[in-house]
């Protein structure tokens, strides 16, 4: 599904998206992969949201982002309890979302100048 008729082009934005990959430019990427708006994590280790902890987290939080949003194929799974508190303790905004709402709510947000991060997982 094509997202975006124009859109900047000084930062990374996803231009479309399958079920399970992402176009960003001219590359095409699969999931799992971490997108801010000035960086690309491609290959990230995570496999799914209830395997996620503190350590596959950090090149996230390495971004400083405000919030960071899950993007995974339906049905939508959230990560532990303790992984959610690892967020509200470091004041980390969390928003879990089927593939498709996850990009193009990171697009809307990343266009604003907010500190998003997106992270996708297969």
């Amino acid at each position: 599904m094509r997202l975006t008729l124009s859109a900047r082009n000084d930062i990374n934005l996803i231009a479309s998206h399958g079920t399970r990959d992402v176009r960003i430019g001219e590359a095409s990427l699969g999931a799992p992969l971490i997108v801010s708006a000035t960086s690309l994590v491609p290959d990230w280790g995570a496999r799914s949201a209830s395997a996620l902890d503190t350590a596959l987290l950090e090149p996230v939080f390495a971004l400083d982002p405000e919030v960071v949003i899950v993007g995974m194929p339906a049905p939508v799974v959230w990560p532990p309890a303790a992984v959610r508190a690892h967020f509200g303790a470091r004041r980390v905004g969390l928003e879990v979302m089927e593939f498709g709402a996850a990009c193009r709510t990171y697009n809307v947000l990343a266009q604003e100048d907010r500190r998003v991060v997106l992270a996708l997982l297969p």
